[in-house]
């Protein structure tokens, strides 16, 4: 896991380069390397995860010269790739997956990226052809950013983050068809639109070829990959347990210690779960065994604490839990930071998260394997219900989606958080009589939806047609980011065995009574993994979610710091926001006795165009 950055077709200077990749230093502080040849610049930050020794530095090169890589993320099936290649003739001079991504290029051109399981975003320049090759893994858990330095975009320049292209820049401007419009701040990372003009996000699934123009070319489509399923449920159990837990050993491959990010709800207790059923069973002599660290984020006194389901999991297991008390008093004065590390806009408060990746750096832990994906691939949030009330045919498989409905409340009826509907401020006496009341809605076709015309598309139900958008097109891109963020900013790497790109195709081809089965929610995972679990947790149906208790926070600790700043000069001088507007909003959720969690998100969405400003924009 790494920083990258590059610059193909225009000559700079090597301190400047050197500035451009030392902003992306928190994403790889063990070593920093810049290459230049003419006109093209190779730069790179290093994490070291796999072969620490100095075989692994890039800018590598490969083929007596001719080819030279820059790569960020990791590739877990290296050492299957590795053998097919020395089978070919190819020797190897290092243990790095790095190495084996340039071997496979080299024998299989862009083919080779149907081979790769793992996250990616990579350059390689050919030397030989003046050419750069480009990619990104299938579904942008790694980031990947451009831009192009001529009026004639015949010079190109590329990096892990956009403010490492920033001081290449001559003008530094907002989007602010992104930034001042509420209804794009959250899902816009689907798109090549950036919050800063004349700077592009490459696209998941997709590589390119640069030679003074952008050749980009689509390789992967998850629609060109559904499986052909049983019908049987028990056999679909079957296979999403082999698949999960395949996932699960090539990402535990690794020559750091591993942990992970634990809620205490299912998916990063059946992560956790399965890396300990792994350490102990598994023969893979790259799986590391030293996996006990489990980090659990604390909300004290606030519905966001899951600590005592986390617990659960560990004493299962006979672990010890590292627990993070999520104090806000003692970290708003890290906002600033957080912000311009974040670099996009958001709805929600990053300190929660920064401070838990934060921990397990300071702890020595450098790879958390985490449960991220899970949600929008299998319908774990509770508005997803709602669309499978249309599927639905017969009183059972009504009743089925009503009680996962109901039984997602906390039984005290509190709120929660924005993945729930609980942010329409429901109670559990009412949740029924809600549900049935928006039940029409589940019923209304996706706008906009860039697959809708493809006859596989078209022929998934309807929850299906949810969570592939979710997945593809809104929440999960959006979540993907931020994590990255999150974790990087630490320089801690996050491995997804959820976003396995197998598992991916296994959820987009299941039906929805298959992620609903029994009344549960994420049926098929709650199934395939409760051997390995405890049993309260693999079907505890409340999901609180990890987020900011926020509406807690600007009523108590944090009211002065959000009165304060909405008074301030800056603040009234902002124009990416209307201040009497944010205002008034804000001061409602701190007035308000009854303010709902989605009164307090929408109050800080509305208001982080203002922090984006003064912590990452003036800092450009």
């Amino acid at each position: 896991m790494c920083g990258i950055f590059g610059v193909v077709n225009k000559r700079i200077d090597e301190s400047l380069a050197r500035t451009c990749t030392d902003r992306l230093y928190h994403r790889g502080p063990d070593a920093g390397k810049i290459w230049q040849k003419g006109d093209v610049t190779l730069g790179h930050r290093r994490l070291a995860i796999l072969d620490l020794s100095e075989n692994g530095i890039q800018p590598m090169e490969y083929a007596d010269g001719r080819y030279v890589m820059v790569f960020n993320g990791e590739i877990y099936n290296f050492l299957e790739i590795r053998s097919d290649l020395e089978k070919l003739g190819y020797t190897f001079r290092s243990d790095s997956d790095s190495e084996v991504i340039m071997a496979a290029y080299m024998e299989w051109g862009s083919a080779c990226l149907d081979r790769l399981n793992g996250m990616w975003a990579f350059a390689i320049w050919d030397e030989l052809e003046k050419k750069l090759f480009m990619s990104r893994d299938r579904f942008g858990v790694k980031p990947l950013y451009y831009t192009f330095l001529d009026e004639d975009r015949s010079s190109i320049a590329f990096a892990s983050e956009m403010k490492a292209l920033m001081p290449l820049m001559s003008d530094i401007r907002p989007n602010r068809g992104i930034v001042t419009d509420p209804a794009r701040i959250v899902y816009y990372e689907s798109t090549d639109e950036c919050v800063l003009e004349g700077i592009y996000r490459f696209p998941a699934g997709c590589c390119a070829v640069f030679d003074k123009t952008l050749k980009m070319t689509r390789y992967w489509n998850t629609l060109d990959h559904l499986m052909d399923l049983p019908e049987s449920y028990e056999e679909q159990v079957e296979i999403c347990r082999d698949i999960f837990l395949d996932a699960c050993k090539l990402r535990m491959r690794a020559d750091v210690t591993i942990g992970t990010a634990l809620s205490g709800g299912l998916d990063s207790s059946a992560t956790i779960c399965a890396m300990a059923h792994l350490a102990a069973t598994d023969t893979d002599a790259r799986v590391n065994r030293d996996w006990q660290h489990a980090f659990v984020a604390t909300f004290p006194g606030t519905v966001q604490d899951e600590s005592e389901y986390a617990k659960k999991v560990t004493d299962h297991l006979g672990i010890e839990s590292t627990f993070i008390v999520i104090d806000p008093v003692r970290s708003i004065d890290k906002l600033g930071d957080y912000v311009y590390m974040q670099e996009d806009v958001y709805l929600t408060s990053p300190i929660p998260m920064m401070l838990l990746y934060a921990s397990l750096r300071e702890h020595g832990t450098v790879v958390t394997i985490d449960g991220h994906g899970a949600d929008e691939l299998f319908g774990g949030y509770t508005f997803d219900f709602v669309k499978a009330l249309a599927d639905a045919r017969t009183k059972e498989e009504k009743d089925n989606v009503i009680t996962a409905y109901i039984e997602s409340f906390p039984k005290d009826g509190s709120n929660m958080t924005m993945k729930h509907p609980t942010a329409w401020g429901v109670r559990m006496d009412e949740a029924r009589r809600k549900l049935v009341d928006i039940k029409n809605a589940a019923r209304q076709p996706y706008k906009k939806v860039r697959a809708a015309s493809d006859p596989r598309y078209r022929k998934m139900d309807t929850l299906g047609k949810r969570l592939y958008v979710s997945s593809h097109e809104t929440i999960l891109p959006t979540l993907l980011r931020n994590y990255d963020r999150y974790s990087m900013t630490n320089s801690v790497e996050i491995r997804m065995p959820f976003m396995d790109h197998r598992m991916v195709s296994l959820a987009m081809s299941l039906p929805w009574t298959s992620r609903l089965h029994g009344g549960y929610s994420k049926s098929i995972i709650r199934d395939a993994m409760a051997q390995y679990m405890p049993h309260e947790i693999a079907y505890r149906r409340t999901k609180i979610g990890f987020n900011t208790p926020i509406v807690e926070w600007m009523k108590g600790p944090l009211k002065d710091f959000f009165l304060d700043t909405t008074g301030s000069v800056s603040f009234c001088n902002c124009d990416l926001i209307d201040p009497a507007a944010v205002r008034a909003q804000i001061k409602e959720v701190i007035d308000d006795p009854k303010a709902t969690f989605a009164m307090g998100e929408a109050a800080f969405m509305n208001i982080y165009p203002y922090f984006w400003e003064q912590y990452f924009l003036k800092h450009a």
